[in-house]
């Protein structure tokens, strides 16, 4: 066995927890129960590495197999990397029969045909997810094996999940391969990021519950209760202001917990309105700005900042709409005036 490869699996199994290496291993499936049963995984990790690689040297493991333990770990550990949704676009809406072999051939040929160093890794799983790994090279050196993108393709579905690698300039070659392989005309990006895979599947599958109805104000009841204290009065009245907002809030967001979204991105065009006597402008064009919103959990952080006292309540449609907007590109384009009569730079 290679001492590259030696060392690869050794590092790999270094990442994993110690009390779930042999069910990794196990799931890897490249060595024996017998072979298995021969390890001490009491020991320190570092010994344990040493074990495995032996075990593997006796099997003459290659690189390709060393790169499927890599994708259990990283199926088992998916928020360990950066996620981003990518939608695939067909041009006409006929459903085809997917082949998964094809799909390979045609994904290994379109990506070699390009670039010859590089290493492609297939993995199947039960949610008719198809795992990819693929570790980079150039016209002059080997595939960077510590360097690998992912890809996560669910069959008969036109979104995938991509983990890039550091080299963006792989990207477009990656996105080609998955086109081609796909029979979609074409790709692009849904401006949607997070480290949990989950909860990215979560959002564009449609698989949780978020209400979206229209706050109508209601009209004020006149107050036929005996006079209180003072201190009383405002005391209920804090109470009611804050049953309100967790009313409002709840019919926003529905009950249950939020999928997690790290990264939303808003592309805005407004008309700009200013009274015609200020002459502020000569042309009446669009106002166009970019919009960021980034956070460890983006969208708990919107359903709490009503309660926080941080906004009103209920919040705008632009931020409660994020998961739904999601599910169409995410390029959201809104025509009306955000501040009448005034500037605001983006």
């Amino acid at each position: 066995m290679d001492e590259a490869v030696a060392e690869y699996i050794r590092r790999t199994v270094l990442k994993i927890p110690r009390d779930e290496i042999k069910m990794m291993l196990q799931k890897w499936g490249f060595l024996s129960e017998t072979q298995l049963q021969t390890v001490n995984f009491h020991q320190i990790k570092d010994n344990i590495s040493q074990d495995v690689v032996q075990l593997c040297e006796e099997n003459s493991a290659n690189i390709k197999q060393a790169a499927v333990l890599d994708i259990v770990y990283n199926h088992i550990y998916p928020n360990k990397r950066m996620w981003s949704v990518y939608q695939m676009n067909k041009t006409e809406e006929e459903m085809e029969f997917f082949d998964l072999t094809d799909f390979k051939k045609k994904f290994k040929r379109r990506l070699r045909s390009t670039l010859k160093n590089v290493t492609i890794n297939f993995r199947e799983y039960e949610d008719n997810a198809i795992w990819i790994r693929i570790a980079w090279g150039t016209p002059y050196t080997k595939p960077n094996q510590y360097k690998s993108s992912y890809v996560v393709y669910h069959s008969q579905t036109p979104y995938v999940f991509i983990s890039a690698s550091v080299l963006k300039s792989n990207l477009p070659l990656l996105c080609q391969a998955l086109v081609v392989a796909s029979n979609y005309h074409d790709i692009r990006e849904m401006e949607l990021r997070s480290h949990s895979l989950n909860s990215l599947k979560d959002i564009v599958f449609k698989r949780f519950t978020q209400n979206f109805q229209t706050y109508y104000p209601r009209p004020l009841q006149e107050n036929k209760v005996a006079p209180e204290s003072a201190d009383l009065r405002i005391i209920q009245e804090n109470r009611k202001e804050k049953e309100k907002i967790e009313r409002l809030n709840r019919e926003v967001f529905g009950d249950g917990p939020q999928p997690k979204l790290e990264f939303a991105q808003y592309k805005l065009e407004t008309m700009f309105k200013s009274d015609p006597k200020m002459d502020v402008l000569d042309k009446r064009e669009p106002f166009r700005c970019l919009v960021k919103f980034s956070s460890p959990h983006l969208l708990e952080s919107l359903k709490s900042l009503s309660p926080a006292g941080l906004a009103d309540a209920p919040l705008s449609p632009l931020l409660t709409c994020i998961p739904q907007k999601a599910r169409n590109y995410f390029k959201i384009r809104e025509k009306k005036c955000l501040f009448p009569g005034s500037f605001v730079s983006p």
